[in-house]
């Protein structure tokens, strides 16, 4: 095995995301931790690399788990607990604290007066809260918010991640010639065209809609709202109401189970639409249409996985108070 020579395939264009800043809210020390929180998250298992990316013919991205050293090396890009060191987790790692020190770079200390930085922070920061607060309510939202930020944020930068030049074509290889080069194990590849690591944020996502939707909502309006029945017993005739009662009751059943595909649904999707883009890129050659198009994609699936993780938390814990009701519809 050698080191193959730096190769860029076609013309990758570099994507930088803007710095999420706490504004007044300060919420900056919050957000940043739980971004590294979830950076870090590991990210278990086994990582999909490409097997065979060759220069000058339509390269291949494969799902085949390879890391960058194997199990059990001496070689320091080993993790202590023994499992290898892939190259998606060493891009999550590198991108999020980049992606921290830039942040508080270019805006340090929260100022009374923002300058630029601190501006363009605060409007991206209250442009989510306006659009997160009235899916979440107002009860859940500021427990809610600073982990829809970090998840959408973290999503956001690993997405557009995937344009880095040499992402994807930088690594160890077997080859003749510069122009004849196999890079059987790229460096960098983005956690998010990982299934692996999509499924990790997922159950970030679900675990925090568990806590969220037990604090606001509490054990007794979940079972309500999955199987009570929605009309009133005065409203209809008694064995109409008990026959819509069953009927509640099996849709409860069906909703009970489309809860616990959620983290399923949210980490397949994101991780096709990536792993897609990420093949198409590499078949075009990083055409630079279809890097435009890929930054639109990846802020496309920020919001999807952001905005569905809000209407989840919302569906349980948005709901006026009535007289008599534990909520209402």
């Amino acid at each position: 095995m050698k080191i193959s020579r730096a190769t860029f395939v076609g013309g990758a264009t570099n994507a930088s995301a803007k710095g999420c800043g706490a504004g007044r809210s300060g919420r900056l020390g919050a957000s940043a931790f739980l971004l590294y929180l979830v950076g870090g998250f590991g990210f278990s298992g086994r990582f999909f690399v490409n097997r065979f990316m060759r220069i000058l013919l339509l390269p291949a991205v494969s799902l085949v788990p390879l890391p960058l050293f194997a199990a059990g090396s001496p070689a320091p890009g080993n993790l202590p607990t023994g499992v290898p060191l892939t190259n998606t987790v060493l891009t999550g790692w590198v991108v999020t604290i980049l992606f921290i020190v830039v942040l508080r770079l270019t805006i340090g200390h929260i100022r009374e007066v923002p300058g630029r930085a601190q501006a363009a922070a605060e409007g991206l920061v209250v442009a989510l809260r306006e659009l997160f607060a009235p899916i979440v309510g107002k009860r859940a939202m500021p427990l809610a918010f600073p982990v829809l930020v970090t998840l959408f944020i973290f999503i956001l930068i690993q997405n557009w991640a995937g344009l880095l030049p040499g992402m994807g074509t930088i690594g160890w290889g077997t080859g003749t010639n510069f122009f004849n080069t196999h890079v059987a194990t790229p460096i960098a590849r983005p956690p998010t065209s990982d299934l692996n690591g999509t499924v990790a944020l997922a159950l970030v996502s679900f675990g925090a809609w568990l806590i969220l939707v037990l604090k606001y909502a509490g054990p007794r309006a979940i079972l309500r709202d999955w199987f009570g029945n929605k009309v009133g017993k005065g409203e209809v005739p008694r064995p109409v109401y008990w026959m819509l009662s069953l009927i509640f009751l099996g849709v409860g059943i069906i909703e009970l189970g489309s809860v616990f595909i959620r983290p399923l649904t949210l980490s397949v999707r994101l991780f096709g639409n990536v792993f897609g883009g990420e093949t198409l890129l590499h078949k075009t050659f990083f055409a630079l249409p279809f890097c435009f198009l890929e930054l639109f994609v990846g802020l496309v699936q920020a919001l999807v996985f952001t905005l569905l993780s809000a209407v989840y938390i919302g569906l349980l814990c948005n709901h006026e108070e009535e007289p008599g009701e534990g909520h209402a519809h």
